[in-house]
């Protein structure tokens, strides 16, 4: 569970004890007494049904699943929200051919294609979100970190002709 803490900021609880509460925070790991822990609140809304107190984002979860699973509806992968091949390619296949005829033509469906250029941006990004919220990194090291990030997006607008939405390319 994420707290917050007035004077140690935004933390995930590690380990509960009857005496105590060890929390992960940006400036690093921290036990906190009984007094430290009643100046905490939780970072997320949460929700407390007939003794059970989780946060509200697992219960809805839990809810949908269950919801989903007693009408027999199938629950697809395909987020409406996740980026989309734009039309004109849907069907198309990337084909490379060597240089050299002795070895074989490679065909790769577009399709396929696509979804791993979106998981390498995806990727980029939840690295981008670890070095901006790295505990031992300095603004400096971030910086430069952040510039290979950049060049790489940069480098990835290559694709952009392949989404269906403009506001989810690079």
């Amino acid at each position: 569970m994420q707290v917050l803490h007035p004077r140690f900021g935004l933390g995930d609880v590690k380990m509960l004890t009857e005496k105590s509460v060890e929390v992960l925070f940006n400036e690093g790991r921290r036990t906190l007494t009984d007094e430290q822990v009643g100046e905490m609140k939780t970072s997320e809304p949460m929700v407390k049904v007939e003794g059970l107190e989780k946060p509200l984002s697992d219960l809805i979860a839990e809810v949908v699943s269950a919801t989903a699973d007693k009408l027999n509806l199938k629950v697809s992968d395909q987020d409406e929200l996740s980026p989309q091949l734009a039309p004109r390619w849907v069907g198309g296949k990337v084909v490379i051919h060597p240089n050299d005829p002795a070895l074989v033509t490679k065909e790769i469906e577009l399709e396929v294609f696509f979804r791993k250029v979106v998981l390498v941006r995806d990727y980029l990004r939840v690295l981008e979100q670890k070095i901006n919220s790295h505990p031992k990194l300095n603004d400096a090291e971030r910086m430069e970190l952040q510039y290979y990030i950049t060049k790489s997006y940069g480098s990835l607008t290559t694709f952009n002709l392949l989404f269906k939405e403009k506001e989810q390319t690079f």
